[in-house]
């Protein structure tokens, strides 16, 4: 009956228990016959412990690299700006020097010059564009104004605020609310 690991960390489990019990009953054995060839109890428990190792050797492997990415992480938007420092520093202090530039690994963006058919579209694009969105710049939006009709607003001049009891299909009403505006109105 084989046994069938899962997981790395059981095949690992497996390969210790099977070092262990090669070490306790096969180790005054001369060969042991597995997978096609003969072996020593030592050659099987070289390769056993081979499998162990290489799965300790990743986890360790998985850890620095854990630690090197939380290093990265908090190292590196102070790295970034200091490089992005340096890269506005040397473009004013070699702008006009393209040789030197690329020395850096930089490239000058020279802006093309619109010809005048393409300066004309853009114009009018961005009429239509204006037009079609409603847009106005901040002087015309001073002299919009907004007219309200049909509301009419009646200032309360009370003293004191009124306490309304909560309201509900099962408390009763308390007539202090509604029947002093009510009576307001009438009069």
């Amino acid at each position: 009956m084989a046994t069938k690991a899962k997981g790395k960390g059981t095949v690992v489990g497996l390969a210790g228990q099977l070092i262990a019990g090669t070490n306790k009953h096969l180790a005054n054995m001369t060969q042991v016959m597995l997978v096609g060839g003969s072996f020593t109890p030592v050659q099987v428990i070289e390769r056993l412990q081979a499998l162990v190792n290489l799965r300790t050797d990743v986890d360790a492997a998985k850890a620095s690299t854990k630690a090197k990415l939380a290093v990265e992480k908090a190292n590196m938007p102070a790295l970034r700006t200091f490089m992005d420092a340096l890269v506005t520093f040397v473009k004013a202090a070699f702008g006009s020097e393209p040789d030197v530039l690329a020395d850096f690994g930089l490239h000058p963006k020279a802006r093309a010059q619109l010809t005048v058919e393409a300066k004309t579209a853009a114009a009018a694009k961005r009429k239509a564009t204006r037009a079609a969105r409603h847009t106005t710049g901040p002087r015309k939006k001073l002299s919009v104004k907004g007219a309200v009709t049909g509301i009419v607003v009646t200032p309360i001049t009370s003293g004191q605020p009124v306490a309304t009891a909560p309201s509900g299909p099962s408390a009763p009403a308390t007539g202090t609310g509604t029947t002093a505006t009510a009576t307001q109105h009438a009069t």
